[in-house]
């Protein structure tokens, strides 16, 4: 009984701070080099989520500056709406302590953990407080403060405080010093900021570096992210303990009230038939559910059908921006092809996968593996690779059939190549508390696969477009040189006129050659032209057909042109042997980077005739409306169309 007591005397309480400030390793700070980036990162990510939050472009500053005793004093400055001054401490000096936590909606901070952890880990390093300074307008003081982090008490600590003279309108600065080491390479600031810059293109990042090396990552688009909107939890989305909390805790007087007003996607009929399901009646109180009744439920809603969650509380980034921001950082790339999927579903948490590839870019060496840049909402993944389900989707590809070199027929391709992946939830399924990996949830790692798979087509396409029109005019300048000629001392000898050649030439060629040209001026537009030579034996009638961009306006087609889905049509009568003609249209409205090359389909066409184009084969342009989806999501039956 004396050892029971001893052993009841040593047990207390632990402060979450406290576990964490033992398991640092848990956050991502398992060594000095890491420590600085995740502290970045943590830095970053709060101020691009208060910039846009706050309905501005984010302008950041993150500087590096080397101290004593591998210590480094690590900036970050933001132009975002501050953070009132009751705020500050709790925000960076305490943990679990944030506003998104229990918000159901795409965000890149979650968990309340990951500044002020930072703030922690510089106290634990150096021993000094974190500077934090901040103004929430230009009509209000800027207040500045030093602040410790209690980790006993998980509380935070005001060491001193004053109104100081800022030149910001309104932001946020935060300044800490810490124990760390400042590398460059794969894993590095830069990196992080470079890749960062990627996926945030409405975003201008400032790095300074500790040997005074400024670099300025440009924002290519003035447009904001869309807004989140928060949704509630859906029922496949929820477990049996969470489902008890929120029954315990509900305002509602009735299990269907309860179900329509605290779920997503469930109305009156939705409710009914999950009581009936259940085997609950539709007035039980909702604070009188037991353990039974609530795994009743949760059987209900997998056999009721219940329409997916909505996806508004998403915010994708969108194949215009995606293409913007490789396009600055790959500006010499020969392709960028991306694919946004729709919006699916896991464990009830809506998700969505964009992809893209670059290909043939001077920055990109052609005999290593292809590098990959893995985002998770808008955030980069630099550590843990391998155990990411964005690499494992990618090395199940058989890259051999897109014209990779993938050593074994297994594993990452080689190439000069980038192979962009973002994963877009209200709830991404990391594999740790650091945020370095997706886990391996197999509906994302099938729609990883299927957008990759789709940039690989059309990466395929276009490189074998360009092969087999290089062969071409590679033929054509052979050909022009040696028939002109034969001509020429045919007609000498025979004491003849140089008979016309261009028919002949025609015949050898035996395609129709398809070039756009694409001319971009600042203020005015692209300028499409697509010339169409017909190097065959017989004149030819053809459908010309240029996918359009999803956004921009199109205008001055030349000749007339008719439009069908998603593309401008020209239907030519004949264009006869030996003949070109050109067809051009105009599109506003759009960055000099999001036009780089135009499909161009021919109908009418045999497939082994076209070199620069393709045949055109399917309907996949027809604008067919499906049927209307009946959704129950309140008291009235409403209609909604997936398109």
């Amino acid at each position: 009984m004396s050892i029971a007591n001893e052993l009841a005397d040593k047990q207390r309480d632990i402060a979450v701070s406290e576990f964490f400030e033992r398991n640092k390793h848990i956050l991502g700070f398992d060594n000095t080099t890491r420590a600085l980036i995740t502290s970045v990162k943590e830095g970053v990510d709060n101020a691009l989520d208060a910039c846009e939050e706050g309905n501005v472009l984010p302008d950041i500053r993150v500087e590096i500056h080397e101290g004593d005793d591998d210590e480094y004093t690590l900036v970050i400055e933001d132009n975002g709406p501050g953070v009132v001054k009751r705020q500050v401490p709790k925000v960076f000096g305490r943990l679990l302590y944030g506003s998104q936590f229990h918000r159901i909606r795409q965000s890149r901070g979650q968990q309340g953990i990951g500044i002020s952890a930072v703030v922690m880990y510089g106290q634990l390093t150096s021993g000094q407080p974190a500077t934090i300074c901040t103004r929430v307008g230009p009509d209000h003081p800027a207040y500045e403060l030093d602040l410790r982090l209690d980790t006993k008490e998980n509380e935070p600590e005001v060491v001193d405080e004053e109104i100081v003279d800022w030149d910001k309108d309104s932001g946020t600065r935060l300044e800490i010093t810490m124990e760390a080491r400042y590398v460059r390479g794969a894993q590095s600031v830069y990196e992080y900021l470079r890749t960062t810059s990627i996926v945030n293109p409405h975003a201008e990042l400032t790095l300074v570096e500790p040997d005074g090396t400024t670099t300025k990552f440009p924002r290519s688009s003035e447009q904001l992210p869309p807004e989140t909107v928060e949704i509630k939890p859906h029922p496949l989305g929820i477990e049996l303990g969470q489902l008890q909390e929120m029954a315990k805790n509900t305002e509602a007087r009735k299990i269907t009230s309860f179900l329509q007003n605290d779920f997503c996607r469930v109305g009156l009929q939705t409710a009914r038939k999950i009581c009936d399901k259940a085997g609950i009646g539709e007035d039980r109180k909702p604070s009188y559910l037991k353990t039974d009744d609530c795994k009743a439920l949760m059987s209900a809603f997998e056999e009721v059908r219940i329409v997916s969650p909505p996806t508004d509380c998403l915010s994708p980034i969108g194949e215009t921006l995606i293409r913007r921001g490789l396009r600055t950082e790959f500006e010499d790339a020969d392709l960028v092809a991306t694919e946004t999927r729709s919006a699916e579903v896991y464990g009830g948490h809506p998700f969505q996968i964009e992809a893209a590839i670059v290909h043939n870019s001077d920055k990109l060496p052609d005999d290593e593996q292809v590098e990959i840049l893995r985002h998770a909402n808008r955030v980069p993944l630099l550590y843990q690779r391998g155990g990411c389900v964005s690499t494992k989707a990618i090395e199940d590809i058989d890259w051999r059939r897109y014209d990779l070199d993938q050593r074994g027929g297994q594993g990452i391709p080689h190439g000069s190549c980038a192979i962009l992946v973002h994963v877009a939830s209200t709830n991404v399924p990391f594999t740790s508390e650091s945020k370095d990996a997706v886990a391996d949830i197999p509906e994302i790692r099938k729609e990883i696969e299927l957008a990759v798979r789709e940039c690989a087509r059309e990466m395929r396409s276009q490189i074998r477009k360009g092969k087999k029109m290089k062969r071409l005019r590679q033929k054509e300048d052979i050909i022009r040189k040696i028939v002109p000629a034969m001509a020429e001392k045919s007609a000498q000898i025979l004491d003849k006129d140089v008979p016309d050649y261009e028919k002949a030439i025609a015949r050898i060629m035996n395609a129709v050659m398809v070039t756009p040209t694409i001319e971009y001026e600042q203020g005015v537009g692209h300028d499409i032209t697509i010339e169409v030579r017909n190097y065959t034996s017989h004149g030819k009638r053809m459908q010309v057909m240029a996918e359009l961009p999803a956004e921009g306006d199109v205008e001055d087609p030349e000749p007339d042109a008719g439009y069908r889905g998603n593309m401008i049509v020209w239907d030519e009568d004949k264009i006869d042997t030996g003949e070109a003609r050109e067809f051009s249209y105009r599109v506003r409205g759009l960055a000099e980077a999001d036009i780089q090359n135009v499909d161009i389909f021919l109908d009418g066409i045999d497939a082994t005739l076209i070199a620069g184009a393709e045949a055109w084969e399917g309907s996949e342009i027809e604008e067919t409306a499906p049927e209307p989806q009946e959704i129950d999501d309140g008291d009235e039956v409403t209609q909604e169309v997936q398109v």
